[in-house]
């Protein structure tokens, strides 16, 4: 049974916003709050740049991949990350080239390191017989800049969603990384770069301390075993975001106070060493908290347990189904706030596993009230599926005081558009 928290979370959306969509637009759909986006975006960005001028957050489009969210991010200077061709193309429509954009894949075709390549992509390569193979792909020659993605295996501890990095299909070794680098001067790359990301939705500022700390001494050994000069280190991603009501938002100075110390004493105060370009490649923590699905209830049900039925279901939104995630939820001006009930929350899919929360103390709902369903501004509509034939719903963007559609629900012609009747 889920701890009984009747206290409130914050919607980062005022409630009349939400209910003059919920009266324009049918439900479920998912909405960003895309004023609060960019602000919190600079607030990130600025933090670091405080210490480190040259500072780039790759955006994970893994997280939120709509043009619309892309486009403001774009504005206030950040990057992206991508992980597939999808990606790649989708940031290229939105105007992103060169370095701006970080291609950080694993078992990859042949056609995403040509794509990455023709855009003037950093590539970020996740093993050593991928230099190779990227060399093979493009014809023969390679790009100027590399990075690798750094797996430190017992060096470094992970958390519960990445878990244990030596269980991790990521990255190099320790033991490959020199090899990975002198393979790639051997290749004709004149510049390099570090990555690691061993951790994922995580709150304590030590995490990250620690990770730059191993990458900047990782850097300082690589610069003297293999020759070579970095210029750029990516700290990876990982910032977690307070899903719960008791947890506390990372603050963003207070880390990169932390990072920038480490970077003092590893990089800057070590004779020979040269100055670095921090980047990090945050997803989560930019758009997460700055969006919910909107759902309405349809149905109740009592058996062993009270259930309330609502016309969103697990292809909206499956990280509670998936992982156990807690995502809060919020009943829209109940009839009775102080009478409260035991609720699983639960979609329609044919998998008992399609629930939002289980057992959990939310005032009474009646059919017909509206629920919102709390952070899921990343990896939200973005592991949609259509398992049972459903669709995946609308997205919106409150911008400006204005509500825009910046993706149309899919319709039954879409879903059997690639068949043949």
């Amino acid at each position: 049974m889920e701890p009984i928290i009747n206290e409130k979370k914050e919607l980062n959306f005022l409630e009349k916003d939400i209910i003059e969509a919920v009266n324009q637009y049918p439900t479920p759909f998912h909405i960003y709050n895309g004023d609060k986006i960019k602000e919190n975006g600079e607030l990130l960005m600025n933090s670091f740049k405080k210490y480190f001028p040259n500072y780039r957050n790759y955006f994970a489009v893994k997280a939120t991949p709509n043009p619309s969210i892309l486009s403001l991010l774009k504005e206030i200077g950040m990057g992206v990350d991508c992980s597939s061709l999808a990606e790649l193309i989708l940031s290229e429509k939105v105007g992103f080239k060169n370095e701006e954009i970080m291609f950080t894949s694993n078992n990859t075709k042949s056609e995403e390191y040509k794509k990455a390549y023709e855009l003037g992509s950093i590539i970020n390569l996740d093993d050593y017989t991928q230099i190779e193979y990227l060399y093979e792909s493009l014809g023969g020659v390679m790009p100027e800049l590399i990075s690798f993605r750094y797996n430190p295996g017992p060096l470094k501890k992970g958390n519960d969603i990445i878990g244990n990095p030596k269980d991790a299909k990521f990255g190099l070794t320790s033991d490959d990384l020199e090899k990975a680098y002198n393979k790639a001067k051997e290749l004709g790359v004149k510049r390099f770069g570090l990555h690691c990301m061993v951790a994922s939705n995580e709150l304590d500022l030590d995490y990250f301390e620690e990770t730059a700390r191993l990458l900047f001494s990782t850097i300082s050994k690589l610069i003297k075993s293999c020759g070579i000069t970095f210029e750029m280190v990516n700290l990876g991603g990982g910032i977690g975001i307070p899903y719960r009501p008791n947890q506390i938002a990372v603050d963003y100075l207070k880390l990169t106070e932390k990072i920038s110390n480490a970077y003092k004493e590893l990089i800057v105060e070590v004779e020979g060493l040269p100055k670095l370009n921090v980047v990090t490649e945050c997803g989560r923590v930019i758009t997460g908290p700055y969006g919910v699905l909107v759902t309405k209830a349809i149905h109740s049900k009592s058996t062993y347990k009270e259930y309330i039925g609502v016309d969103a279901c697990m292809v909206n939104l499956m990280r509670p189904g998936m992982y156990g995630a807690y995502h809060h939820i919020t009943v829209l001006n109940p009839t009775d706030p102080n009478s409260f009930e035991t609720y699983d929350v639960v979609g329609s899919l044919c998998e008992n596993n399609d629930k939002f929360c289980i057992d959990r103390s939310l005032p009474k709902i009646h059919r017909g009230d509206t629920l919102v369903i709390h952070d899921t501004g990343a990896h939200g509509h973005s592991m949609g599926f259509n398992y049972n034939g459903k669709l995946r719903s609308a997205e919106y963007l409150l911008l400006n005081n204005s509500i825009n559609c910046i993706r149309r629900a899919e319709t039954f012609d879409d879903l059997f558009s690639t068949l043949n009747f």
